[in-house]
């Protein structure tokens, strides 16, 4: 019987260093797949599945759901299968006399394959393919449902990993980094297509694949190397983007609360739970702490008379046009905002000498404010700056929905450079909003409210809003802030004035 092997849990990306255990998509005794997703876990970010790098028979689960565990702490454990065994008749290739029995790998077009030296050079890569992947992640495929089998008790001797060169394997490591869909971690490229691709020159960083989540496959590398130029993939803005079918995100118990029948020594009362301090939570906490303890924050507000821009909206709609929410024209006369007062739109960093330095961004990544059953998160509009108040609606839908179904993936949640947050869905006025770190400045929106309002002279019952602007006074002073807080109020009173000239 082959050695048993243990899969530990690898490093989801950003450097996170644990993630809680939702659920297991397999059990003690079930065979399974390379590739197939095993487990679902949830980290700080985003809640993610994690394919096997392993096929055979599971053999022992390390962890129960709700329990955090480490990065590199052992995940499952497996067994691998004889070669021979858990084959069905139409999938066995009868073996040689003289050879060893071969099992034969799945491939893209579910074509059998003949047991020559071609076959078995693939499923060498094939077996070599999850053990070469970064970070633990596998290639997609492996989505079977586990099935439950008895180890077999004759074993049968199975070809081992053809050893790769290491120039071979960093090109392929390369390759890998820049084909990888962010988010899906299943989404890779295989060995036997990488290979394919290396051999004829092919750059899989320029190809668009077909099968799922984008992944590339066999049939792409093909097309590109027999056609001989390869026109540029039609890109469409963000607003004409139907957004992604996602699975509806599973249920996630809350957290684990222990109940206890101690009592609390400074107040004299019974304590009713203890509620541990993890994930998204546990992020934002550290986020905010370093927020108030490192910047130097400053707070200015106005109140903003939001008649014009409902108005301008209302018009849209008796039009039949398609109309952006409200947030997305805020959004668009920020980042307009923002390109006059650029200060605001920058970094601090700090280095070992004490020194620090502002840097300075060539574009804006504003980030969204979006409450969810995990917890605060910030996905942020990739360079907002270029996108009009239509296709930001689009966008800023997007990342929220990806956001409260827990997908967001680590790059939408941690490149932004100014957040914008509306807290008026909440149904209040105002907030000194904590400054996002490591950003400068935050901008909240109150709710819109009837309000009198002295119009030309006379009492006026208008639609307002206040907006308030939370600062780091290290990059600049009350005149740049009350500037741009001043800019983007003139811009919601006066809409069409100022949407003409941004």
């Amino acid at each position: 019987m082959s050695e048993t092997r243990v899969f530990l849990l690898p490093d989801l990306g950003e450097g996170l260093t644990e993630a809680e255990l939702v659920s297991w998509h397999v059990a003690v005794g079930d065979s399974i797949e390379v590739d197939q997703p095993i487990a679902e876990v949830e980290t700080a970010k985003s809640a993610v599945e994690v394919p096997s790098p392993y096929a055979g028979i599971v053999a022992e689960l390390h962890g129960k759901p709700g329990e955090t565990l480490d990065v590199g702490k052992p995940l499952i454990s497996v067994t691998p299968i004889s070669s021979g065994a858990g084959v069905s008749a139409d999938d066995a290739v009868p073996a040689e006399p003289a050879q060893p029995a071969v099992v034969p790998a799945e491939t893209e077009l579910a074509e059998p394959k003949p047991a020559n030296a071609e076959a078995e050079a693939y499923r060498e890569e094939e077996k070599a393919g999850s053990g070469n992947v970064l970070i633990g992640y596998g290639t997609p495929g492996g989505h079977a449902a586990a099935k439950r089998t008895r180890l077999p008790k004759a074993s049968v001797s199975v070809l081992e990993p053809a050893e790769t060169r290491p120039a071979d394997k960093a090109a392929d490591d390369l390759t890998l980094l820049r084909t990888r869909v962010p988010g899906k971690l299943g989404a890779v490229i295989s060995p036997l297509v990488r290979r394919m691709a290396r051999e004829h020159g092919v750059d899989l960083g320029e190809l668009h694949g077909s099968g799922e989540s984008g992944l590339i496959m066999r049939r792409d590398v093909e097309k590109a190397i027999s056609a001989p130029v390869v026109e540029p993939a039609e890109t469409k803005p963000a607003a004409l983007v139907k957004p992604v079918e996602t699975k509806p995100a599973p249920v996630v118990e809350p957290a684990e609360t222990k109940e206890t029948q101690g009592r609390d020594a400074r107040t004299g009362l019974a304590i009713s739970s203890r509620t541990p301090v993890r994930g998204v939570r546990k992020v934002v906490a550290a986020t905010m702490s370093r927020s108030r303890s490192e910047i130097p924050e400053a707070t200015v507000w106005v109140d903003v008379d939001a008649t014009g821009l409902m108005e301008l909206r209302e018009g849209m709609k008796a039009g039949g046009a398609a109309v952006p929410g409200l947030l997305a024209f805020i959004a668009r006369f920020v980042t307009a905002g923002l390109k006059k007062y650029p200060e605001l739109n920058t970094r601090i960093e700090s280095a070992e000498d004490g020194s620090q330095e502002i840097v300075g961004f060539d574009g804006v990544n504003l980030g969204i404010a979006a409450q969810t059953d995990r917890g605060l998160v910030v996905p942020s509009v990739r360079s907002a700056e270029k996108l009009s108040a239509r296709e930001l609606d689009a966008e800023i839908r997007r990342l929220t929905d990806v956001a409260r179904e827990g997908k967001a993936t680590p790059t939408e949640l941690g490149s932004g450079t100014f957040t914008l947050n509306n807290y008026g869905v909440f149904g209040v006025d105002g907030s000194a909003a904590i400054i996002n770190h490591p950003e400068v400045a935050i901008l909240g929106v109150g709710r819109i409210i009837d309000k009198p309002w002295v119009v030309n002279g006379e009492l006026a019952v208008r639609k307002v809003t206040e907006l308030t602007l939370t600062f780091d006074h290290r990059v600049c002073d009350g005149g740049t802030a009350a500037g741009f807080l001043r800019f983007v109020a003139d811009a919601i009173e006066n809409p069409t004035t100022l949407l003409a000239d941004i």
